[in-house]
């Protein structure tokens, strides 16, 4: 069995786009009928997502502690004892491609780290985008970590220790934690997800971030 993990706290705009795409890749004809489960870890949800997730044939997991880290390893904790092999880990305003699990798999590594599209850059100066479209690597060998776009599998998850309670940067984390044990890594840019360029981005310090920051004006400097 495969799981994939979506974290989410008050995504009600976004969060059925995201099931939907999530749940056309379970069923893609290369996973050869191998079960799928998704669940959505709700973290202290004050709107309709809880709601939204219920529309969906999807597992939901509610916790309150406004901590991606948290809600990631509560994700995961919940598909490991259901039997997944492997987990797919992406974000509630991502929308994941049709073949997105197929591609993870096929790459036979211990861990996946995938880049991201962006949907919608009117939020953004001009300018962003070019800093984005010029200085971010999508490419194999990218040395991103995102979220958004990542897979392991369950033994080296459980190997490395898994998701730490972090509020920011828990993938980074993770992914040094895999490092330090020699773990397989795939650099890769062939599975695809878009993901929001929102303003609100909801973790602090993360991608939502640094494209908010490119977006502040650059001071002049001082006059002679």
């Amino acid at each position: 069995m495969i799981g994939i993990v979506i974290p989410a706290h008050n995504e009600e705009a976004l969060l059925d786009g995201c099931l939907a795409a999530a749940r056309t890749c379970a069923t893609h004809p290369a996973l050869l009928a191998e079960p799928v489960r998704i669940v959505v870890v709700l973290d202290a949800c004050t709107d309709d997502s809880a709601a939204i997730a219920h529309r969906h044939p999807v597992d939901i997991e509610t916790v309150d502690a406004m901590n991606v880290g948290h809600a990631r390893a509560q994700g995961a904790r919940h598909m490991l004892a259901a039997g997944a092999r492997w987990l797919a880990f992406t974000d509630a305003d991502t929308l994941v491609a049709p073949d997105w699990l197929t591609v993870q798999l096929a790459l036979r590594a211990d861990a996946v780290c995938g880049t991201v599209d962006v949907s919608d850059w009117r939020e953004h100066p001009h300018h962003v985008w070019e800093k984005f479209r010029s200085e971010y690597c999508d490419r194999d060998g990218h040395g991103h970590i995102h979220g958004a776009n990542f897979g392991i599998s369950a033994e080296a998850y459980l190997r490395c220790g898994g998701f730490k309670p972090l509020s920011c940067h828990e993938d980074v984390d993770l992914v040094h934690a895999l490092q330090a044990t020699g773990a397989t890594i795939a650099w890769s840019a062939a599975p695809r997800v878009t993901t929001s360029a929102r303003l609100a981005s909801k973790s602090r310090g993360g991608f939502g971030d640094t494209l908010r920051n490119w977006a502040q004006p650059v001071p002049l400097p001082p006059a002679a």
